[in-house]
């Protein structure tokens, strides 16, 4: 069997937390950024984690995170 290929695009945007849970950064903080709310662009900096609908997913292209 072959080594599976880790998604690279996928392993700069998600990092896994001790917990083994995927951490992810807010989208909609590059431009059009005039008519946002100071308070939304800041909550924007924060980061999140990943749905949990979308876990299993993640698992397969990141295999070894």
């Amino acid at each position: 069997m072959p080594k599976m290929k880790t998604s690279r695009s996928a392993a700069k945007r998600f990092k896994a937390t001790g917990t083994g849970k995927l951490k992810r950064n807010k989208a909609y903080k590059r431009h059009i950024l005039t008519k946002k709310s100071t308070k939304r662009k800041r909550n924007l900096r924060k980061s999140a984690m990943t749905d949990s609908t979308n876990v299993m997913n993640m698992k397969k292209i990141l295999p070894y995170m």
